[in-house]
């Protein structure tokens, strides 16, 4: 899972990449609000620790900010102030769950477990994604367009899952080698460009309208418009 830690207490923010990298977790870190803004803002991750006392732009600020731009990533707040009122004023802020420092780790792991499993089935209740005439259904993992099935590849699959999810969306190469193959850098191959081919000529070649497209420089979009 990929986790975004804004802490500006270095550090705080290498003992908790550390310990998240250990467990299995993707980890990116921002040192102040702003930079954890514009992050959680452009990139996708399953949940997010936030410190409540950030330069630049306060914990709880930046959650709001998310909010009312949509963004409905889980955040566990992270605070030294401990007060009933100091935990509802984080909790309406848009924060999912708030943890007092000084903390032990492993409760703020069972914290993120517990939210990362709530996610998941916020996200697995959807059980259809559709552009257009192509139908992708989670459950049976049938992927169908203009009512023929498509026979895709595990990878080829997960990269359209994720290109479906982001309709109508630049999704960058960054964001496809994080979120589709799970690397943290770029491995200076064609890996992508191999499976965007492949996935066109399945969903593509052999009908009418094209649905992935490439935007130069940029990345690629999945889209019903011509």
């Amino acid at each position: 899972m990929r986790i975004l830690i804004i802490e500006d207490d270095a550090d705080t923010a290498d003992y908790l990449a550390k310990g998240l990298r250990e467990s299995g977790h993707l980890v990116q870190l921002a040192a102040n609000g702003k930079e954890g803004l514009f992050l959680a803002l452009e990139e996708d991750f399953e949940t997010m620790v936030v410190d409540r006392m950030l330069p630049g732009l306060d914990g709880l600020a930046l959650i709001r900010s998310l909010r009312a731009a949509g963004k409905k990533t889980p955040a566990l707040i992270l605070s030294a102030l401990g007060e009933v009122d100091d935990r509802v004023e984080g909790l309406r802020a848009g924060g999912d769950d708030y943890l007092v420092k000084p903390f032990a780790f492993a409760e703020l792991l069972a914290r993120l477990d517990a939210l990362l499993r709530r996610s998941d089935s916020e996200i697995t209740a959807q059980t259809a994604l559709k552009v257009g005439d192509l139908e992708m259904d989670l459950l049976t993992r049938v992927v169908r367009r203009a009512g023929r099935q498509i026979d895709l590849q595990p990878r080829e699959f997960r990269l359209l899952e994720y290109l479906l999810r982001h309709s109508g969306q630049v999704v960058t190469r960054t964001m496809l080698l994080e979120n589709v193959w799970d690397y943290n850098f770029d491995p200076q191959t064609n890996v992508i460009d191999v499976h965007i081919s492949r996935l066109r000529s399945k969903i593509d070649k052999d009908f009418n309208r094209p649905l992935l497209h490439t935007v130069r420089g940029a990345g690629y979009v999945i889209r019903a418009e011509a």
